[in-house]
């Protein structure tokens, strides 16, 4: 199995057994994530397929099955599938045992440091690809959402999406080639700020925020109609 599918089933493995947990009953929820996970997931594979294409980013042969689809390893396309997962997991999990968390500062703080770096990465990095697409939409997805929308979850979303760094740091710098001779998955410098945490580069950080945040919105708002239904 290759290093890739091996990142991929230990992100999943305790999220999904503990989804059966007695007081957060995650499993009751895949009416709404798995349509939220697959709306949102096309968009990124999409995505992901026409930066592949265009030389934005790629995959290392030597870590993956050899499954394709398009220009796109059978594991970028779990990758989908398992991270959003395994996210909002840890999301419903805060809502559930610490309902009453007071996390105003906390949800405002997140909103305006991601907001201001990524509008002034986005204006200093016009011509990078990635900077410009992962940076932009965080700033137009926070401020649709946050300010606009005023979410009420927004904060425990900001938590959660905290939390969600550990975990993601491990993976993303597996992946990246902390721990291999080659990175599974390569960046090209020219669409890049150049700034990374350890082998990460900064922009990943809003990358998985532009993932995360609709799949959370989308599940939410599903929520609401079945409750009202």
């Amino acid at each position: 199995m290759s290093l890739y599918l091996w990142i991929i089933l230990g992100t999943i493995t305790f999220p999904f057994l503990l989804s059966f947990d007695r007081k957060i009953h995650f499993y009751t929820h895949w009416k709404t994530i798995f349509p939220a996970i697959l709306l949102v997931g096309l968009f990124f594979l999409l995505w992901d397929n026409y930066f592949t294409d265009h030389g934005v980013w790629g995959f290392n042969g030597k870590y993956v099955q050899g499954i394709y689809l398009l220009r796109l390893p059978l594991e970028e396309i779990l990758f989908f599938l398992v991270v959003p997962y395994a996210c909002v997991f840890v999301y419903e999990v805060i809502k559930g045992y610490f309902p009453d968390l007071k996390l105003d500062l906390l949800g405002r703080a997140f909103a305006f440091l991601m907001v201001l770096s990524g509008l002034l990465l986005t204006i200093c990095y016009l011509r990078n690809w990635y900077t410009l697409t992962a940076c932009a939409l965080s700033v137009l997805l926070i401020i649709g959402i946050y300010f606009r929308a005023r979410a009420t979850w927004f904060n425990h979303f900001a938590l959660a999406f905290i939390i969600c760094l550990i975990p993601f740091l491990i993976v993303n710098g597996i992946l990246t080639g902390f721990t291999t001779p080659e990175p599974v998955v390569w960046y090209s410098e020219d669409h890049i700020v150049g700034i990374r945490i350890g082998t990460i580069p900064l922009e990943d950080i809003f990358y998985n925020l532009d993932m995360l945040l609709p799949v959370v919105f989308i599940h939410e708002l599903l929520s609401q109609k079945r409750k009202k239904g």
